[in-house]
Parts: C-alpha cells; sequence; structure tokens
C-alpha cells in the first residue's frame, strides 16, 4: 500500500497555516473538478486532493496524521472511528459542493478505518470521534545506586501541536521521574497518561521508560546481582586477610581466606540490587604483583622459591 503525503499532494508545507490549506485546496479542487477537467487523471487528482483536505482541513486529524502517519510505514499506527463515521469532505465555492461522495484511499482507511497501535475510535456525537492516545516509549538512564536507594529524575519530552494559526510546533515539558528502589536493567517504569495526547478529547496514552544504567567506574551488573574485582597482593592470597569491600550500600568486611587464587569468587548473599528476591554482591579477587620488588622482597621470593615444593603447572599434564 502506498504511503500518501497530503501536504505534497495539496503543493504545501508540512507547517502550512489551515488557511494555506484551505486555499491550496480550492485552487486544486477547482482545477480537477471533473466538470472542469476533461483530462484522463482528472478524477482520480480531485480524489487525491479532497482526500488530503479531508484530513488536514481538521486540527486533530491532522495532529494524528503528523503524528501517526511516518510509523503507518511500519504498520505500527492507526487509529478507528467507528464504521458509520462520516468520511465526508466537502467543497465551498466555484458553483458545486461534492460531500459524501468521495471514495478514499486505502492508505487512508488503514489510517481512520481501523484499529492499530494501540489506538481507538469512539464516536462523541455529531460528526466528532475520540482518539485513545498512543502509548509511547523512552529509555531512561540511571545510576547503580538509584537502584539500591531510589531517586527522583527530570526527564524533558517533545511533542507536536497545533499553534493558534494551525500550524505544527514542537512543545517541550519536563517530568519528575520517581526511580523506585530494586528496578532493574531492562525494565519499565510506566507513567499513566504520559504518552501521546488523545483526539478530540480522548484519554492520553501511557509512557513507558525502559530503565538502562550508567557505566560504573567499579561495579558491572548481572540481572540483579553486582559484581566487582577486588585486587591482592601475594601474600594477602597465600596468608588470608581481612579487608573493607565499597558496596552500593556502604563498605562491608570481608575475610579473605588463605590460599586463594585469582578470579576466586566470593559472594556477599543479598547485598545486590535490592527486591523481593533480592540479588547478591560478588568479590572477584584478582592477585596483583607489586610494579617493582625491592632487594629484601626479592630474597623472600627465592627463600620461598627453594622451600616451595608446589609446581601448579604439574597439575596439567606433567609441564614443568
Amino acid at each position: 500500500m502506498e504511503y500518501k503525503d497530503y501536504y505534497q499532494i495539496l503543493g504545501i508545507s508540512n507547517n502550512a497555516s489551515q488557511d494555506d490549506i484551505k486555499r491550496a485546496y480550492r485552487k486544486l479542487a477547482r482545477k480537477y473538478h471533473p466538470d472542469l477537467n476533461s483530462e484522463a487523471d482528472a478524477e482520480e487528482r480531485f480524489k487525491e486532493v479532497g482526500e488530503a483536505y479531508e484530513v488536514l482541513k481538521d486540527p486533530e486529524k491532522r495532529v494524528a496524521y503528523d503524528q501517526l502517519g511516518a510509523n503507518w510505514k511500519a504498520g505500527q499506527a492507526g487509529f478507528q472511528p467507528p464504521p458509520d463515521w462520516d468520511a465526508g469532505f466537502e467543497y465551498h465555492g466555484g458553483g458545486f459542493t461534492s460531500a459524501h461522495e468521495q471514495d478514499f484511499s486505502d492508505f487512508f482507511e488503514s489510517l481512520f478505518g481501523q484499529q492499530a497501535g494501540g489506538f481507538s475510535g469512539q464516536r462523541t456525537g455529531g460528526h466528532g470521534f475520540q482518539v485513545h492516545g498512543q502509548d509511547s516509549h523512552a529509555r531512561i538512564f540511571i545510576d547503580l545506586e538509584d537502584a539500591y536507594h531510589g531517586a527522583t529524575r527530570s526527564l524533558t519530552l517533545r511533542a507536536t501541536e497545533l499553534d493558534g494559526s494551525g500550524r505544527p510546533i514542537q512543545k517541550t515539558r519536563t517530568l519528575n521521574v520517581k526511580i523506585p528502589r530494586g528496578v532493574r536493567p531492562g525494565q519499565n517504569i510506566r507513567l499513566q497518561a504520559q504518552g501521546s495526547a488523545g483526539i478530540g478529547g480522548g484519554k492520553p496514552g501511557d509512557l513507558y521508560l525502559e530503565v538502562e544504567f550508567n557505566p560504573h567506574s567499579i561495579y558491572r551488573v548481572d540481572g540483579h546481582d553486582v559484581y566487582i574485582d577486588v585486587p591482592l597482593t601475594p601474600w594477602e592470597a597465600a596468608l588470608g586477610c581481612s579487608i573493607d569491600i565499597p558496596t552500593p550500600d556502604g563498605m562491608v568486611e570481608l575475610k579473605v581466606p588463605e590460599a586463594s587464587s585469582s578470579g576466586k569468587k566470593m559472594r556477599l548473599r543479598g547485598r545486590g540490587i535490592p527486591g523481593k528476591t533480592a540479588g547478591d554482591f560478588y568479590v572477584v579477587l584478582e592477585i596483583v604483583m607489586p610494579k617493582k620488588l625491592s632487594s629484601e622482597e626479592k630474597n623472600l621470593y627465592q627463600s620461598l622459591r627453594a622451600e616451595s615444593g608446589y609446581n601448579p603447572r604439574a597439575e596439567l599434564g606433567g609441564w614443568r
């Protein structure tokens, strides 16, 4: 099905005023009216002009078309007036009137004659109808600490509206979003009635914010679990030690057992992202050598080499 650019059909820009739209329509309707134009495609062009005017002359339908038209290409948008909705158009001037006789295109019917994308139409009396606003989706980035303690963040949204002259304009609004404690990456925060505005008094849609975490300097997140890499000296790993570990919820004392290897994971149960089922906090040990050894340190390591018979490569099939 071909997408119809109603602005292009009328030969106007998408920021044209309602008066500009009316003038363009009258000019083209007179030009292509079958009673006044004998060209083979005059009737088809006349129908296209009438269809374009039917949408753009009505500020509510124009906003709907502007908001949904691009999404329609992906089959994601549309809204539904009831089957008996009056979809005629009218032309005044030039000695003729055309109404209720227009056969609208499949594109028009797909946009205004069937339900899609979360929109539905409801007749409100006369020729009016209500359209529920479309749900909107966005992404919000928060810090890991926000998920531990909760927070409030500001979010700026932009929406298309018509000004007093009927021209579409961008308006911004700022929302204070409450970040709930325990939220996890990939979850959605639902803000009721903060999506796209409804048409004809219809209820606004909802806004869904997908949560993502900002990269952290020392932590990494996997689901509801949190990981930190902790460096140890060789003697701390060999002899065991007690060290303070920073967590997003405060410092925790951790006892490292003797003979700990690099890569060993130690779990702090329930200290991950909080929730009904809290995640765990994992400390991953990493043995780090001094960048430079003193003479005394070298002597100690040489004594250790002479005294110890341990060879880890011997456990891998006879390596030396």
